[in-house]
């Protein structure tokens, strides 16, 4: 057997973003797989109240990587910002644990996406520092994929905790903090960051000078992915149509773990497609299975249609979030990329705070079904809004 060639290795930097993700995802999904049903079942919370939560805080981590990826661009370190997002992330879980209100709730939440949100546009950057051009796509594929690894291991932990302590969510909360701190303790020591080309003078990434160098086909990018985000509310909505069919309290977070391991399996192999097809395609690929995915959803709450709408879920994520941070960084100036993933994450933050909100008043008022017959007429105005593309200055360095 011979060796692959050096070029078309994924450096090994990659690798432990990967890994980190993954255990933080572990540490959150054990959280997030049960907290809808937390808040409904043990706090008396209605679906609106549960769709504002999610999206509130949801808003504040993606709002927050503008900042983050601004400042990071401007020190040109990306890494000492990424490690204090992570270690927030991990240091709040216990207030899951203590919360006996929907409002301590979401401050945690809140607490717990704001690292997300500090170590974001950091993180991204640093895989687009880290991976060369030719394997960008891979290299965001191959992280999201072991990020996603995390996200169906968590609510399996989860589930299995379940099962052994009676249904003692509190008790499952304080378990997640572990693989929380792992996460941290790998990307402190597992991670050198690659040297940055220092200029002269320090130039402040928001300036209107820098941002007239994030041309037309980043903002397209920007557009897209909003609409897009708009189709694809909270994914505590999916647990709570898993609630309506009956399946036992415990075994809900299975749904998560279903969908996860889709997601998880086609996120590296669709990433790697993305360094060789257009991506425009592959994007409205993404939307015509999310389409799917709302419609089957929408037609019934029998476990088995449920499961493959959730599946679907996870293939449409697998074909687009790895490949929409790909666009982001091919559209924009190496030294410019923490704001690009910041901007991004800005509009995308704001369009998921709606999308949130309006997926639970639609719940509360008119039913499940209208929820995600929602979702695919945004899903569809994403798939007009691709025909207004601009010509694609990908930028290679």
């Amino acid at each position: 057997m011979t060796a692959e060639p050096s070029s078309r290795r994924i450096p090994r930097g990659i690798w432990v973003l990967g890994f980190v993700s993954m255990l933080m995802d572990i540490s959150s999904e054990m959280i997030h797989s049960l907290l809808p049903l937390f808040m409904v079942t043990s706090l008396g919370a209605s679906a609106f109240v549960v769709g504002l939560i999610e999206g509130l805080a949801e808003a504040t981590a993606l709002i927050i990587r503008i900042f983050s990826g601004a400042l990071s661009d401007y020190l040109g370190q990306r890494k000492g910002l990424a490690v204090f997002g992570y270690a927030l992330g991990a240091l709040t879980k216990p207030l899951f644990a203590v919360a006996s209100s929907t409002g301590l709730v979401l401050t945690a939440r809140l607490l717990d996406r704001a690292g997300k949100g500090i170590r974001g546009a950091p993180r991204d950057a640093l895989v687009a520092d880290i991976a060369p051009a030719h394997l960008r796509g891979a290299a965001f594929g191959l992280r999201q994929s072991l990020d996603t690894v995390g996200a169906f291991l968590g609510p399996l932990i989860a589930v299995g905790l379940m099962l052994i302590w009676a249904n003692d969510f509190r008790a499952v909360f304080w378990v997640a903090m572990i693989p929380g701190l792992m996460a941290v303790a790998l990307l402190l020591f597992g991670l050198r960051e690659p040297e940055h080309q220092q200029t002269a003078k320090r130039s402040n990434p928001i300036r209107r000078e820098n941002l007239k160098r994030l041309g037309a086909s980043y903002w397209w990018v920007v557009s897209i992915g909003a609409v897009f985000t708009l189709a694809r509310f909270s994914e505590a909505f999916l647990v709570l149509r898993a609630q309506q069919g009956g399946i036992p309290l415990a075994l809900v977070p299975l749904l998560m773990v279903a969908m996860n391991v889709v997601y998880a399996a086609s996120a590296y192999p669709f990433g790697r497609l993305a360094d060789r097809v257009s991506h425009k395609k592959l994007l409205a690929l993404g939307l015509v299975v999310l389409i799917a995915a709302d419609l089957v959803l929408a037609s019934g709450v029998h476990w088995g249609v449920v499961l493959a709408g959730v599946a679907l879920w996870g293939i449409h994520m697998g074909i687009t979030q790895g490949l929409l941070a790909t666009m982001v960084a091919d559209t924009a100036p190496a030294d410019l990329r923490g704001t690009a993933f910041g901007f991004f994450s800005l509009v995308s933050g704001l369009a998921m705070l709606l999308a949130s909100v309006l997926a639970g008043l639609l719940w509360d008022r008119f039913g499940a079904s209208l929820t995600f017959y929602s979702g695919a007429i945004f899903s569809a105005l994403a798939l007009l809004g691709l025909a207004w593309q601009p010509v694609m200055r990908m930028r290679k360095a």
